[in-house]
């Protein structure tokens, strides 16, 4: 059956709206489905072995949190360089990947039994409740990035954040304190952009309606890389969590590699279906609007990176940044955008609904995975007895 004769057959007064788009969705995506469906299994024979677990996980976390996550840092360098070669695009970014990575492994590491071990978290993972790499492996830890790949394939921006380090958690304690500097992170973000965009909103228009020069392409890669370096300082824990806390050689090759070719699969596909999360905001494919956007999130991820080594949801910081650039663009004279208030606050609560819906499917993993936290909420409800 194709799809068209498909849409046909479900376009009846007698079939619910929702179910309709239900059934579109797992026509469209069968084969993804199924290939979901096999690793799930894949991950059930194999996550008793805890060498093979740490290698599946971190391979399905190590593609999975980079899909997510692109919409964040190279979302709107996608959008503004649609022109470009895919390739051109990937040895710019994955370059900047393995110089960022090999400088944190070396800067963070020494010598242990003649061999160089170095953090590629860059002390992320040394705060309380991930300090201990695990040396055993329940189900669901291993299966969480295949969680996030599914909720990417509906693009959803969650946090790989609290999907993934969530299950390693050894306490609450760890968690709420991820969740603390996320919560902060969103909300200076929203004040920030509206404040930069209201404030600036004269000079930023007319630098983005401005005459376009070829040098400014320079400027946004210079801003883009500068982003995209800073954003991996924070988010490498996300995909490190499965490995060692200290990597050697043979493990860091292995951890660069898998990532730089993921990386050039995700470009090749121009960031996927969740791209259209960035497509959809404004001015998001003009090269300068697009380095505003770029440069304002760099300085609010710096000041995160200096804050405190506690792992923070980035898409959370990211979300907030482009929700108050929305809502600054509507009331800023300067602009004069033709969106509705509503649609903006829609647009706004869709993306908060679904890091929320995120953040809750990640403490559900976290308590099923963890005993500690089991019993940590037993102890909350008994009183300790």
């Amino acid at each position: 059956m194709d799809l068209k004769k498909l849409e046909r057959n479900y376009d009846s007064p007698f079939v619910g709206k929702r179910s309709r788009v239900l059934r579109m969705f797992l026509f469209k995506e069968r084969k993804f489905l199924r290939l979901l469906f096999f690793l799930f299994l894949v991950t059930g024979i194999l996550y008793p072995y805890p060498y093979v677990a740490m290698w599946v996980g971190f391979a399905f976390a190590g593609y999975s949190a980079i899909a997510n996550d692109s919409i964040q840092t190279i979302g709107t360098f996608l959008s503004s360089n649609a022109d470009r070669r895919w390739w051109a695009l990937w040895l710019f970014l994955g370059g900047i990947f393995v110089t960022v990575m090999t400088l944190g492994w070396y800067v963070n590491g020494g010598w242990v039994d003649g061999q160089w071990h170095g953090d590629v978290s860059f002390g992320r993972l040394q705060s309380k409740g991930f300090e201990e790499a695990p040396q055993s492996f329940r189900y669901l830890q291993v299966a969480a990035p295949l969680v996030l790949l599914f909720l990417t394939r509906l693009r959803m921006p969650v946090s790989t954040t609290f999907l993934l380090l969530s299950a390693f958690s050894s306490s609450s304690t760890g968690i709420i304190k991820v969740l603390g500097k996320s919560v902060s992170g969103y909300g200076i973000a929203f004040i920030s952009a509206i404040i930069v965009w209201i404030i600036l909103s004269k000079q930023i228009k007319k630098f983005v309606k401005s005459k376009y020069h070829p040098g400014w392409r320079v400027v946004q890669w210079i801003i883009s890389g500068l982003l995209w370096a800073i954003w991996l300082m924070q988010d490498a824990a996300n995909i490190a969590v499965f490995l060692p806390r200290s990597l050697n050689p043979w493990q860091f090759t292995a951890f660069v590699s898998y990532i730089f070719f993921g990386l050039g699969l995700l470009l090749y596909f121009r960031g996927g279906k969740i791209q259209n999360i960035i497509n959809e905001k404004s001015d998001t494919k003009e090269i300068k609007g697009a380095t505003v956007i770029d440069l304002v999130y760099a300085l609010v991820l710096l000041i995160f990176y200096y804050w405190s080594q506690v792992p923070m949801s980035t898409t959370w910081v990211f979300l907030g940044l482009l929700a108050g650039r929305e809502l600054a663009m509507k009331i800023a004279p300067a602009y004069k955008s033709k969106r509705s208030l509503k649609k903006i606050f829609k647009l706004i609560r869709k993306d908060a609904t679904n890091a929320i819906i995120g953040l809750l499917i990640s403490i559900i993993l976290a308590i099923l995975v963890n005993p500690q936290i089991q019993q940590e909420i037993w102890n909350s409800i008994t009183g300790g007895k």
